[in-house]
């Protein structure tokens, strides 16, 4: 592959590593358009870092799958380093290749992360640096277990991808906290590939449309077409004013491993205010609540207020139970035909006939998320 010139963001991931204003940085995060020229200029300068500052040293190098990584990466690269003048030999049935420069020899352990079983694969190497492709399409568990690998001194972490939906783990924990985490965030687009002329760009342009438009062609975090409610508008839908209301209710969306999810909602001329919610999620805290300890959280959520009824799941019976079993709260089942109840909901949004108030994340997040199969 022969590369007659670069953008000034590919130089800028060839050669970060090595300059002045960016050596406080741990780590570098390239994400953006598909065909953005990222994966090359991040690959040859993860092997040039590797080869200039260790000799002897392990590093991993991981995509979604070995397969996938190979043609996507490793294939390219290794070509590409021949003609640079390194050595490199591949160890396919041990899934390593071993490149050397100068008498320095480094090993570049190769990995897959397709699902939560991957960590496993990963854990107990001791790494001078890592690696990883599409690191929005790896569960949490691999890509975090990567990094806990990288204990030597100068150890480097290197992630590139095409963006996700805005709640994507990776983005909110590692995008949007780049400067705390210590790690220089580029953002590519396809003008960032001078590889590209302008009649593919072009075609691109007009194979996409909406939000795979956005993801790939702008390189936006955003959240997927097809959405179950593509009329919710934050700007339209969520309120920070204290609001008066004459009703109040409450809804449980009641989950063991599915996350609970409790919302108190005020009526006010006619529209329904989700004023303020309680949500628990047993696969993310790692442990699952009782009905009891969802019962004294939908307590707190009550406080004061004069809760005309409790609106809950009806396959939640044994919650259904201890709301009964305390006496408080009148529980009423709710209607469980799921068509009717979108269908409901949008007209609802359509019509503002409900809103939420800013401090109910959750929902607004869940309300971006619900898509058609």
């Amino acid at each position: 592959m022969e590369i007659k010139s670069l953008s000034e963001k590919q130089k800028i991931a060839l050669r970060w590593w090595n300059r002045n204003e960016y050596s406080g940085y741990d780590a570098i995060i390239c994400d953006g358009a598909v065909r953005s020229g990222k994966t090359l200029s991040m690959s040859i300068a993860f092997v040039s870092w590797a080869m200039t500052c260790f000799d002897g040293g392990y590093f991993a190098m991981c995509g979604k799958t070995i397969t996938s990584l190979k043609r996507n990466v490793i294939n390219p690269l290794l070509s590409t380093l021949g003609q640079l003048g390194f050595m490199c030999i591949e160890k396919v049935s041990k899934n390593y290749f071993e490149i050397t420069l100068c008498n320095r020899v480094n090993r570049f352990y190769i990995f897959g992360g397709k699902d939560e079983g991957s960590e496993s694969l990963i854990q107990g190497i001791t790494l001078s640096g890592v690696f990883l492709d599409e690191v929005a399409l790896m569960p949490r568990s691999f890509v975090e277990q990567a990094i806990a690998r990288c204990s030597v001194p100068n150890s480097k972490m290197w992630f590139n991808c095409n963006p996700e939906h805005p709640y994507h783990w990776f983005y909110r924990e590692w995008i949007k906290k780049a400067e705390e985490k210590k790690a220089l965030y580029v953002h590519f687009t396809m003008d960032d590939n001078p590889s590209l002329t302008d009649e593919v760009k072009e075609r691109y342009s007009r194979l996409y449309s909406g939000a795979f438009y956005d993801r790939f062609v702008l390189g936006k975090w955003t959240a997927v077409s097809g959405a179950v409610y593509p009329m919710f508008d934050s700007s339209k839908h969520i309120f920070d004013d204290e609001v008066i209301c004459d009703r109040y209710v409450i809804s449980c969306d009641y989950g063991t491993v599915n996350p609970s999810s409790f919302g108190l909602w005020g009526r006010c001329n006619d529209k329904w205010y989700r004023l303020k919610e309680y949500y628990y999620s047993s696969k993310k805290e790692g442990i699952s609540r009782t009905d009891e300890e969802h019962y004294t959280a939908l307590e707190e959520l009550a406080g004061d207020y004069p809760i005309e009824k409790v609106i809950v799941d009806p396959s939640a019976a044994s919650f259904i139970e201890c709301i009964h079993r305390h006496g408080k709260f009148r529980a009423v089942r709710a209607d469980n035909d799921v068509v009717t109840g979108i269908r409901r909901v949008c007209d609802a949004l359509k019509q503002e006939k409900i809103l939420f108030h800013k401090s109910c994340n959750d929902i607004q997040r869940e309300f971006s998320l619900y898509c058609w199969n």
